[in-house]
């Protein structure tokens, strides 16, 4: 029998000390970590059978590989859905595969940003909240065209159990960002004087005018010639009808015009008309840092024709002042980050405020529209990991019907659950009575109903009484003005940290 060296004969009787040679800590060392997560099996995969020559001595540490572990399988997913482009049969499959690229190239992009030294832990959360909801999104569109039976399964690889491994990690009590002067970094100090005065409009780097008065005669012009500087980039609209569909994808672009019913972008692209919701808003955000004010943003392909979005925001520390959203199913589109909407009018009648950012609606009036389903929902909140620090918070608000609306024909809700974690709350807002008493509808049977967050308080109004309301897991009636505060302005989205820098007003608490 052949001799073998010493090191070959242990390599091949004792693996366990070949993984800890090679990776540079053990699988019962893997095993003990990887335990601490949602999805510990993938986890134990992912970090077992990678290059990876880390030693893991502390949680930090571990968040970092995981970290990197989700980036890599992110790429890998952004490769995988390019491969996708060459087997798409139609133009349906085509749409979803597009905002799929879009969705990917977006989802790399926030993990890269979280990776920075100077990331503070609630940006992280915010980023990698951002991450998982756009690989949720990129899955819907395939749903909202009927494209499930082969393209979806090529797609998976693993990414959202590692991100949602990676939002367990990293989540931590609030921690209130430091700005130089109270200031986020897109904000320069003259920027401060120009947006708490109504010369906006009057300083613009740029007019948008029909009638050709201005640099540009559409929206969408100005918004793709816009530079992504660390400065204020301000496109005044003046007062017109603009029919086209614009993406917005710049930083710190200020969108200003002469009033809600004055300066209108409109268009009807819808999931009934072949559009993926994702695609179908008129109007589209995502470079950070963008301000909305006096603007009416519209969609106009009615409630027959299901999902077709007015307005739809990816965009962090994002400000909309006294700007109206009007549509029917799925109007207003908060897809994901940080936002802030005070003084807007939205109108809608199924689900017609929803997505998954972490988003306040503040002295905003909510008009439901007669719906063709007779059955009006106000929300649609679309939290997919109980550790994403996202949620619809309406605050100091008016929930109202439509004029066009019977109350005595249609059955009206605050919300449902679209996703399993669902959070929404209305606080001290005045709801009508034409709001059912139940208050809440389900999605489809129970789902949610023991594992979403819904709660009132304080509230006012005809419709505002909570003795009947649903006898849920999920649903609070909060009684006290402590488990109100961590919704607030100042709590939910850090609100003092960056709205100062905007010149809108706000309230920070109850």
């Amino acid at each position: 029998m052949a001799s073998f060296p010493l090191v070959t004969t242990l390599l091949i009787l004792f693996p366990f000390l070949f993984s800890t040679l090679v990776y540079g800590y053990s699988l019962s060392s893997i095993k003990s970590w990887c335990n601490q997560t949602p999805y510990p099996q993938t986890c134990e995969y992912y970090l077992t059978n990678n290059a990876y020559n880390q030693t893991i001595k502390s949680k930090s540490d571990f968040f970092k590989v995981s970290l990197q572990l989700a980036i890599q399988r992110a790429r890998k997913g952004e490769e995988n859905t390019h491969s996708l482009g060459s087997k798409c049969r139609n133009a349906q499959e085509k749409a979803a595969w597009a905002d799929c690229l879009e969705l990917y190239d977006f989802t790399v992009q926030k993990l890269t940003q979280t990776t920075h030294p100077n990331c503070k832990q609630t940006d992280s959360q915010t980023w990698l909240s951002t991450a998982l909801t756009n690989l949720e999104t990129c899955k819907n569109g395939f749903y909202d065209l009927g494209v499930t039976n082969y393209v979806l399964p090529l797609m998976s690889n693993n990414v959202t159990k590692l991100l949602s491994n990676t939002l367990s990690l990293n989540k931590v009590p609030y921690q209130k960002p430091s700005y130089k002067d109270g200031f986020p970094t897109w904000v320069k100090p003259g920027d401060r004087k120009l947006l708490q005065t109504s010369s906006a409009a009057s300083k613009a780097n740029v007019v948008v005018a029909k009638d050709g008065s201005g640099k540009y005669t559409t929206v969408k012009a100005a918004t793709d010639a816009a530079p992504s500087g660390s400065g204020r980039y301000v496109i005044y609209v003046k007062a017109g009808v603009y029919n086209e569909q614009v993406e917005i994808k710049a930083k710190n672009v200020m969108l200003v015009g002469d009033g809600i019913g004055k300066t209108i972008i409109t268009g009807s692209k819808s999931v009934g008309g072949g559009s993926t919701t994702f695609r179908s808003a008129t109007v589209a955000v995502v470079g950070d840092g963008f301000i909305g004010q006096d603007i009416t943003f519209r969609n106009t392909a009615g409630g027959a024709n299901h999902q077709a979005v007015a307005f739809r925001s990816g965009s962090d520390l994002s400000v909309f002042y006294r700007c109206s959203f009007e549509g029917y199913q799925d109007t207003l589109y908060v897809h994901s980050e940080r936002q802030f909407y005070r003084e807007c009018n939205i109108y809608g009648t199924v689900d017609f405020i929803f997505g998954n950012a972490a988003v306040v609606l503040q002295s905003c009036n909510i008009i439901a529209r007669n719906p063709p389903q007779k059955t009006i929902t106000v929300t649609a909140q679309g939290r997919t990991d109980p550790n994403q620090n996202t949620g619809i918070i309406i605050h100091n608000s008016k929930v109202t019907a439509a004029s066009d609306l019977n109350p005595s024909s249609v059955k009206s809700y605050l919300g449902r659950p679209w996703q399993k974690y669902s959070r929404t709350v209305f606080i001290k807002t005045s709801i009508d009575g034409f709001i059912n008493p139940a208050g809440w509808l389900e999605w489809s049977g129970n789902f949610a109903l023991d594992t979403l967050y819904y709660a009132e308080y304080g509230n006012t109004g005809a419709g505002s009484s909570t003795s009947n309301r649903v006898s849920w897991k999920g649903y609070h009636v909060l009684t006290s003005a402590s488990q109100a505060t961590p919704f607030t302005v100042g709590n939910f989205i850090a609100g003092n940290s960056w709205l100062p820098g905007t010149g809108v007003p706000f309230t920070a608490g109850l």
